[in-house]
């Protein structure tokens, strides 16, 4: 079967639709709330600015903007090996995310808006069909890659908030000014959750999206009473594993 005659994935309509529904809810979301004196204030992400965080939105999503289809046959990286590229570059991250940043500093979202428009026009150019392209680290099929952005985007809409109502001296914002997409959370949730079973052959469930994603990122320190918080077994008769050396994912 050639490529032109495969069928549509149900995978990339998935995450392709969620990565429009966490960027729609989240472009106003900038928009209205981080101005010039909340840019500047420190991120929940060490040594980030709020302005930096937003660039690098920008940033992740040229990563989508840069894949080209690969051969036949290519063998690509499932998602967990894909993430777990992640940690050798964080130096690199920061630095490319500062440079961008300085870049785009004459109208931030602007700058962002055209890597966004740039992404998605390659996403509708290279589907509906699950082809292996060939991403910055690696060989992923698009559904993957376009996962990876999701989850870029959402754990990265939580940071936003976190940050924003730290700069505000508030502890958290309300549910009506959260960022982030619910249907995208679970998405990722899920995603994120499959790998650890993959790993461990556990039959849990997602309790507390939000929590495990942020537990599964990094973002909240490990803790056993706040992983049983997130998940748990789906049969009473089991336990929750402890994931402490398996955590954070990326």
């Amino acid at each position: 079967m050639t490529p032109a005659a495969a069928p549509a994935s149900a995978e990339l309509a998935a995450a392709r639709h969620a990565l429009h529904a966490q960027w729609d809810r989240l472009r106003p979301w900038i928009g209205a709330v981080v101005d010039a004196g909340t840019g500047t204030a420190a991120s929940v992400l060490p040594g980030w600015t709020i302005d930096e965080l937003v660039a690098h939105l920008g940033r992740a999503m040229d990563a989508l903007a840069a894949c080209v289809p690969l051969p036949e046959g290519t063998v690509p990286l499932t998602l967990a090996e894909y993430l777990g590229t992640y940690p050798g570059r964080a130096a690199e991250i920061t630095q490319v995310t500062r440079e961008l940043a300085v870049e785009i500093a004459d109208d931030p979202l602007a700058g962002v808006d055209a890597r966004m428009r740039a992404a998605f026009a390659r996403l509708d150019e290279l589907g509906p069909v699950d082809l292996v392209v060939q991403a910055r680290r690696g060989p992923v099929l698009l559904s993957t890659m376009t996962l990876s952005r999701v989850i870029e985007l959402t754990v990265h809409a939580d940071d936003l908030a976190r940050s924003v109502a730290s700069a505000r001296g508030r502890a958290r914002l309300s549910a009506e000014e959260d960022p982030v997409d619910a249907e995208a959370l679970d998405l990722v949730a899920q995603a994120l959750l499959r790998i650890v079973v993959a790993r461990g052959g556990w039959d849990l469930e997602v309790v507390d999206a939000r929590a495990w994603v942020r537990l599964a990122a990094g973002r909240t320190p490990y803790d056993v009473d706040a992983l049983t918080g997130a998940l748990q077994a789906r049969f009473a008769s089991d336990a929750v594993p402890d994931l402490g050396r398996m955590l954070p994912l990326l």
